[in-house]
């Protein structure tokens, strides 16, 4: 079918955007390690990235995306377009004047996004520093994010799904331009080159898409914003979406504030979080990117069973993904951890670290990928109120996880505080789907789902007993090819299990997918 294409094409750019992040970040590991310039450069970077998916990704997209579709359907294209260059002009001043107002409260920013650095003036003063440079990427990526809900809506999503991609491209070429320059060392100064490749890329980006949707027809002109019934729909549709959005974001913010209490922990968090938000952007992103303006068309026809059918098979299809991969990353978080970071100034004792918190990330990672996907359920109905209010209490059940198993647990509590908030989010968005008859499981999707249930724990043995016949090939020791290597044999023997099992079960033969991805 369709969908599954569309699924395939956003997910696959979202890997290659992966691969390349972490490319990136093995190059991070080695140069800045958990050192207090890693620390100082990922609270930097978690600035412009939280409000990004907060204003860009979550309100906006949540907004924009329906009601463009509504238009574009409904009125044509040159109303739709004159819709967006509106759109554009408000979402510009508005996040020009807060960025503006963000480089002047930087230090009071950093003070309430990472209190513990206040201890270490020259991490703190750093901190704001790099904060500063980085944070023009929000505005970049708004735009970046607009253009890119106008060519999702017309089903071009490969464009829109690559050009993040750049800013790994950008990045990997900065940290390769330190090392060449023999800068590499001085590791305040990599800091600094970082934070101004992260603005340099966000400006590649916005002129990727530009020149993509001219491609398309969709060249926008510069207006004066305008405050119009448009506009009013608009915002007090997008005003919710600043929470419902970006829930992983802001717990993971959340996780940051505490951690930041202690020397290295906000480094491990991000390392566990990097590998976390692999799956979760190849899957509940993808489909939920995909998702979005399919439910929104077909609801503006009143197609009910189209819209039941893309619901059952969208979360059909992320849990057959995101289950074994959930098992996966608990099984041999360690050895992924140690074959892509433990080199240079990350040590031992980083692995076994971010290894614990990446295990209790990924016992949460089915939920907040059935977040991505439920939260469309709500927005193609033009309803962003619900999704705010149950990101709103799972936020406020992880500030009090956090706060109460940091204390007992130590580091590793605030990811496990994290994993259970969004299975809280979850259960609170299914209890209102299920209260207002908007969720229905066919007899299809429940019989796949218990094959899934079975065939991921069919491959966790196998997994399990390959992690330990590889075990010595992961040590630093064995070189880089070798590590990656094993891990991969592990990887792919507990896919071939995993396909087989699903095959013997009925869940998705081969044939089938292949024949759903290749629809028209």
């Amino acid at each position: 079918m369709a969908l599954y294409r569309a699924f395939a094409t956003v997910g696959g750019m979202t890997v290659l955007s992966r691969v390349l992040g972490f490319a990136r970040d093995m190059l991070l590991a080695a140069l800045l390690g958990a050192s207090a310039t890693a620390d100082a450069f990922f609270v930097a970077f978690r600035i412009p990235n939280l409000f990004r998916r907060l204003f860009a990704e979550g309100a906006f997209d949540s907004a924009f995306v329906p009601l463009f579709t509504k238009r574009y359907h409904g009125e044509g294209e040159a109303d739709a377009r004159a819709f967006a260059e509106r759109a554009m002009a408000g979402l510009a001043v508005v996040l020009i004047v807060f960025t503006l107002l963000g480089e002047i409260a930087m230090p009071w920013l950093m003070l309430l996004l990472a209190p513990g650095f206040s201890a270490d003036p020259d991490k703190f003063a750093l901190a704001v520093s790099l904060g500063r440079i980085a944070l023009p990427y929000l505005l970049c990526m708004s735009l970046v994010a607009l253009y890119s809900g106008m060519l999702n809506a017309l089903g071009r999503f490969a464009v829109a799904a690559f050009v993040p991609t750049l800013l790994n491209v950008v990045l990997i070429l900065a940290l390769l331009g330190c090392v060449a320059f023999g800068i590499s060392e001085n590791q305040p100064l990599v800091g600094h080159v970082l934070a101004w490749a992260i603005t340099v890329s966000g400006a590649v980006q916005v002129a990727a898409m530009i020149f993509a949707a001219a491609k398309y027809g969709l060249t926008l002109k510069l207006r004066a914003p305008v405050w119009n019934d448009d506009m009013r729909r608009l915002v007090r549709l997008a005003t919710p979406g600043l929470l419902a959005g970006g829930i992983a974001q802001l717990s993971i913010m959340l996780g940051t504030i505490i951690a930041s209490f202690e020397d290295r922990v906000v480094s491990w968090l991000y390392y566990a979080d990097r590998i976390f938000q692999l799956p979760l952007g190849v899957i509940g992103v993808a489909i939920g990117v995909v998702l979005l303006p399919e439910l929104s068309q077909r609801l503006r026809h009143g197609d009910h069973a189209a819209v039941v059918d893309a619901e059952n098979r969208s979360i059909e299809f992320a849990l057959f993904l995101t289950i074994p991969a959930a098992v996966a990353l608990i099984l041999i978080a360690e050895p992924i951890i140690r074959v892509l970071f433990e080199r240079g100034a990350f040590t031992a004792i980083d692995t076994r670290a971010s290894a614990d918190m990446l295990v209790a990330f990924a016992l949460g990672l089915p939920a907040y990928v059935l977040v991505k996907i439920f939260n469309p359920l709500f927005f193609a109905r033009e309803d962003t109120k619900t999704p705010m209010i149950c990101a709103g209490h799972a936020l406020a059940a992880n500030a009090v996880l956090s706060l109460g198993l940091f204390y007992i647990l130590g580091a590793i509590g605030i990811a496990i505080a994290t994993a259970m908030a969004g299975w809280v989010n979850l259960g609170l968005l299914v209890y209102e789907l299920k209260r207002r008859e908007g969720l229905a499981f066919d007899d299809t999707f429940k019989k796949r789902f218990r094959g899934t249930l079975l065939a991921s724990l069919v491959m966790g043995i196998a997994v399990y007993l390959l992690e330990g016949w590889f075990d010595r090939w992961f040590m630093p020791g064995q070189g880089l090819l070798i590590q990656g290597l094993a891990l991969l044999v592990v990887i792919g023997g507990g896919l071939a299990v995993y396909f087989g099992a699903t095959e013997l079960l009925g869940v998705m033969s081969l044939r089938r997918l292949r024949k759903n991805l290749n629809a028209a």
